[in-house]
């Protein structure tokens, strides 16, 4: 099967994606089994790194490769490609995959609970709601225009009322004032905005309608019915990584400053600021990875106000009730 694929939105081809991953990093164990990160090294896969180094992944009998992802990695690509059993991207990818293309994905869990996807502004002119953005330049990465259409169209906001401009992941224009606002993890930019000696302020895009998860779990039907015992294995692995991460999220990133952090440019107080910030947004009564039939039912009626129309089965939550 051949599909066209981008990252957080489909743009390339499985064997693009394929000559575009980074190197592995292996854990030692037995059953090989590989995962494709969605970005960089950082904080984001904290819970990974820890189960990887902690053992968990060995003790769940798999010998691990994780593969690092970046902006011309496109993680469903990997897994088409064969070249890794699971992927964490974002379910709008995948189910537009599913609909437009017929592509043979499963979603069988998601890290954030809600996206960290977020309109970041500075604190002396302040975007607090998204009314606050009309008349007023927003830059946003193209492929998420989309998603900025809808949360404006679901909080009554004609898009044309906003002024936007592509944006491509660097905060200095916002600094410098050139803009008045920006579409950003809010994890991660407010802290390095702050460097910079301005305060920053965000909300969540998931807060006012666009209610999506992120680095949703994905894997091929045919490694569903094939690795079925793995892939519970692994969801266990990296629930209990998460756990472990989250008892003292100061604790772990120094941990790895010459290890899973190295060469990435970012400081390991920056991971720290992440680290913390994401918590709130990975947590579930359920556990860490779970998806609830109130979240799937909200992610699939955020995806519809985009014309995405994805259905319950393209969600399965039973090897989630087997960890």
């Amino acid at each position: 099967m051949t599909l066209r694929l981008n990252r957080r939105n489909f743009l390339g081809t499985a064997a693009a994606s394929a000559a575009a991953a980074s190197l592995p990093l292996r854990a030692s164990a037995a059953t090989p089994f590989t995962m494709q990160a969605a970005w960089i090294n950082d904080a984001e896969f904290a819970g990974y790194f820890i189960g990887i180094d902690e053992g968990y992944y060995a003790e769940e009998g798999l010998d691990l490769t994780y593969l690092s992802g970046g902006p011309d990695v496109i993680p469903e690509s990997t897994i088409i490609a064969g070249r890794a059993d699971l992927a964490l991207t974002t379910p709008d990818t995948t189910i537009k995959a599913i609909v437009d293309q017929g592509a043979p994905f499963k979603i069988i869990g998601a890290q954030y609970q809600k996206n960290p996807i977020g309109i970041v502004s500075l604190a002396s002119n302040p975007i607090l709601e998204p009314k606050d953005l009309i008349g007023k330049t927003l830059a946003v990465p193209p492929v998420n225009v989309i998603s900025v259409n809808a949360m404006l169209a679901l909080n009554g906001i004609d898009p044309a009322d906003v002024n936007i401009v592509p944006y491509a992941y660097d905060p200095t224009p916002l600094i410098q004032g050139e803009i008045d606002a920006s579409l950003d993890f809010t994890t991660n930019v407010p802290y390095t905005i702050s460097q910079q000696g301005v305060e920053a302020t965000s909300f969540l895009l998931y807060d006012f309608g666009f209610t999506i998860y992120n680095d949703t779990v994905v894997v091929t039907e045919e490694t569903l019915a094939s690795k079925r015992a793995e892939l519970v294995s692994w969801l266990r692995a990296s629930r209990k990584g998460w756990d472990e991460n989250f008892k003292d999220p100061n604790l772990w990133p120094p941990k790895w400053a010459d290890t899973w952090f190295a060469g990435t440019g970012r400081t390991i107080e920056n991971e720290i600021f992440f680290n913390n910030a994401q918590q709130p947004l990975m947590e579930s009564p359920a556990g860490y990875m779970a998806m609830t039939e109130e979240g799937i039912e909200a992610n699939l009626r955020a995806l519809s106000e985009v014309g995405i129309k994805g259905t319950r089965d393209m969600f399965d939550t039973t090897l989630l009730e087997e960890i």
